[in-house]
């Protein structure tokens, strides 16, 4: 063999394989790659509606143990209804583990927070709803009243505490969202507003002012509360005379350069766009101390009415196996 032959069959060696066979090679791979793809999407999917066919479980469970309470399946004194009791309340004890987890230095190592996070959320959801079918959505006594009353209370506390906890983290286990990037997107548009509005210092002065009205601190709370409140009016009343005087001013100098009706209204759309996205940032970032002063309010409230729902139920126990 000649060594031109042998660099040929060398090249034709290194080169890759083509025609049938060789996509015959790559499907499997190729197969293999959309599985995986959509197995994570699948996944991702579940996860997203786990809490929402979690409720809906639950609520289904509820509206059952409702409709048939006069039937008496069920009796808290004896059989499954005394057990439903003793889970529950198990449950509703363990769910101390999750603040101590996070404050004692000594199980910080035990498992991951999201972890503990979501066995807080499910045995909170849970355990009170055992209870309730464990007192076949009865309440014999003063101390059973007062015990199911507590127990409703922290129920209704922990769900606020999660809504006010989503709105001051990034995702369900994110770190707290920062004001300044909030202003920084806010500051963006404000520049943007500059560049592309030329009579656009008036402009820029109002929304200064607003950032100052808006994104003060106050004292107490209920001025806090009450800023809050009225957010939506201010920002909602200064972008709509905001919009009038741009239009006007944008009929003005388009009635002076000539601009045709299209060009008039891309502009308009362009300044109304950048309005929206504007007061949006800065609507975040006003709202963002309001919840996380309602956050650290609800800290100092929640773990004292848990603490009420611990005596209570304890007492309930005890009057129930005296007397």
């Amino acid at each position: 063999m000649s060594n031109q032959a042998g660099l040929e069959i060398h090249a034709a060696a290194r080169l890759p394989a083509r025609g049938p066979s060789a996509r015959a090679n790559q499907a499997p791979r190729r197969v293999a790659v959309n599985a995986a793809s959509f197995a994570h999407y699948f996944t991702k999917s579940l996860l997203g509606l786990g809490p929402l066919l979690f409720g809906a479980a639950v609520l289904a469970a509820l509206y059952a143990g409702w409709v048939h309470r006069e039937e008496e399946y069920i009796r808290a004194d004896t059989g499954l209804g005394y057990w439903l009791g003793i889970v529950g309340t198990t449950m509703m004890v363990v769910l101390l583990l999750y603040p101590v987890r996070k404050r004692v230095r000594l199980f910080r190592g035990f498992g991951k927070v999201p972890t503990w996070f979501r066995s807080h959320m499910i045995m909170g959801i849970a355990g009170p709803t055992l209870i309730i079918f464990h007192s076949n959505f009865h309440t014999h006594s003063v101390n059973a009243s007062v015990a199911l009353f507590f127990m409703l209370t922290i129920v209704a506390s922990g769900i606020i505490g999660r809504y006010l906890f989503s709105k001051i983290h990034k995702g369900l286990y994110g770190t707290k969202a920062e004001i300044k990037g909030m202003l920084a997107d806010a500051d963006f548009m404000k520049r943007a507003l500059g560049a592309g509005y030329e009579d656009s210092g008036r402009l820029l002065s109002e929304l200064g002012k607003f950032e100052g009205r808006v994104l003060v601190r106050h004292k107490s709370f209920f001025s806090s509360l009450w800023a809050f409140i009225m957010l939506g009016w201010r920002w909602q009343s200064l972008r709509t005379r905001l919009l009038r005087e741009v239009k006007a001013a944008i009929e003005t100098e388009g009635q002076r350069r000539g601009w045709g009706w299209m060009t008039r209204r891309k502009r308009l759309n362009l300044v109304r766009d950048h309005l929206r996205i504007y007061f949006a940032a800065v609507n975040k970032a006003a709202r963002f101390g309001m919840y996380d002063r309602m956050f650290h309010l609800w800290h100092v409230l929640h773990m004292p009415l848990f603490f009420l729902l611990v005596l209570t139920a304890i007492l309930h126990v005890i009057a129930v196996h005296l007397y």
